[in-house]
């Protein structure tokens, strides 16, 4: 019966040009329930969120609260419904106190500092969050922080609660501290939908799980009725018993090859310690769920963040890498998750896009001259067909694929030893895919490492000899000959179930 849930949407779509973001999706929460909404990358999760907070209007569909339907025009109009979200990135303000923020754009200049103070204590008290009405938000712990936000939200009448990615940036005492919170609100009856990108915390709190792929529902279970294995594979897009006719990857052995680069403990801001090698020749690969934690440890391995430990050693030799230049002059290239933001200069042409790494090992005072900067422009357009009018043309101008091949063409101008690949083909069509797939093998054969990721597992299988399973920023598992098919990484992924 629709009366038994608070909240009900029933076939939800939103189109934006070209693109078909929600099609027909259903979701449904309890009162006092934690409910998990899961997928991949792309899946519709974030879109789903803003039809339901008024961010998007949607295109189709209908909303309930409480069995009455519900138009939702703005953000402010979902709060005024019940419904509140507390996002990754805390949004209040630590120079304030924790009752200011509480209650900031809800009070008139009249209300009492003292009144309000008063109130906050009472909340904190009441939802157990060790904090205290005056001291600045600022000297809280990031949990802490985030059940303040929690704290304001649930006082605005919170009926729904909606938490995307609350644990991202907390250690483990932390989570467990919010989890007890949100065990206390499911207590008072708020139901609480649960975005997350680690497993064994959906796990440990949700009561029911909704998946979507591709903007569609796949379905909805009880979390008692759905194995971790299940839930990775329903995300991803393969049941397991498609899997059998998928072929493995051919054994390919390494170890007569020199060991190129090799850090143990290697840790960052960002990353947890871990291990990791790479032999000449080789192409390995980071694979796990979205969060797992794959681009952080890339990332401490190039030095983008700020090292925090680990010894490293190149060809051998004790090296200290702390910055990406340090990694680039010691043969390291890297071509980031996302290019619009770390990859290309979209005002710049296509010409100085290729040029700049070199440019920036050569130094500000040898400038690479016109001539020689448009011969390697030309040299690398031919060699990795980049469509573009001319090398004049600037780079965010073209197409995503050829923006990558752009980035690829900068990296391979400095011959590097050891290549780090992280979603090179994301976001680009097939044959473009193939090509950068073929040139990553051909690489290999010239002796250059390559690190690869992509969240297509079929697609790392294809170019990776051994890949390193990721689950929550741990390493969980390590696959190299027949253990490496779709079976095997996605049971390593889920815990080894069965």
């Amino acid at each position: 019966m629709q009366e038994e849930y608070l909240l009900t949407m029933r076939h939800i779509e939103k189109r934006f040009p070209g693109v078909l973001a929600l099609n027909g999706v259903d979701f449904s929460l309890r009162k006092g329930e934690i409910h998990a909404l899961m997928g991949e990358n792309g899946a519709g999760k974030s879109t789903l969120i803003k039809v339901l907070t008024g961010v998007y209007q949607m295109d189709g569909g209908e909303i309930r609260v409480d069995g009455e339907k519900i138009a939702i025009k703005s953000p402010q109009d979902a709060q005024n419904k019940g419904i509140s979200t507390v996002y990754q990135e805390i949004t209040l303000c630590p120079n304030l106190t924790v009752s200011e923020n509480m209650f900031i754009g809800r009070c008139g200049a009249w209300v009492k500092r003292r009144d309000l103070e008063k109130k906050a204590d009472e909340i904190l008290t009441r939802l157990g969050i060790p904090a205290r009405s005056t001291q600045l938000l600022g000297s809280c712990s990031l949990a802490v922080q985030q059940m303040v936000a929690i704290a304001r939200a649930v006082d605005m009448n919170c009926k729904v609660l909606i938490l995307d990615e609350p644990t991202s940036s907390l250690d483990d005492k932390e989570v467990k501290r919010l989890f007890g919170l949100m065990r206390d609100l499911k207590a008072q009856g708020v139901g609480i939908i649960f975005v997350t990108h680690f497993l064994d915390q959906v796990y440990e709190v949700s009561d029911r799980i909704t998946v979507l792929r591709n903007g569609e529902l796949v379905g909805e279970y009880l979390t008692e009725d759905l194995p971790q294995v299940q839930l990775v594979s329903k995300m991803i897009g393969k049941e397991l018993e498609e899997l059998g006719s998928l072929g493995e990857t051919e054994d390919i052995m390494f170890g007569d090859k020199p060991v190129f680069y090799e850090a143990k403990g290697i840790s960052s801001n960002e990353a947890l310690p871990f291990d990791f090698s790479i032999r000449k020749g080789e192409v390995n690969g980071f694979t796990g769920l979205l969060g797992s934690g794959r681009s952080e440890s890339v990332r401490a391995i190039f030095g983008a963040d700020k090292v925090t430990g680990g010894e490293v050693t190149v060809n051998g030799e004790p090296v200290k890498i702390d910055r990406p230049i340090d990694a680039m002059r010691h043969g390291i290239g890297y071509l980031s998750e996302d290019r619009k933001r770390d990859g290309i200069i979209a005002e710049l042409s296509v010409r100085e896009n290729i040029i700049l790494a070199l440019q920036v090992m050569n130094g500000m005072f040898r400038p690479i001259n016109r001539n020689e900067s448009e011969a390697f422009a030309d040299e690398y357009i031919k060699v990795l067909n980049i469509k573009t009018a001319s090398m004049e043309t600037p780079v965010g101008s073209l197409s995503g694929g050829n923006q990558q091949k752009v980035i690829l063409a900068r990296w391979l101008l400095t011959h590097p030893d050891y290549l780090i690949l992280d979603e090179p083909t994301r976001g680009i069509d097939v044959g473009t895919k193939l090509e950068i797939q073929k040139l990553v093998l051909k690489l290999a054969e010239e002796g250059v490492s390559v690190t690869f990721i992509s969240s297509e597992v079929e697609e790392m299988l294809r170019t990776c000899s051994r890949l390193i399973v990721m689950r929550d920023r741990h390493v969980v598992g390590e696959l190299t000959g027949k253990d490496l098919n779709q079976t095997k990484v996605m049971k390593t992924i889920a815990g080894g179930e069965a």
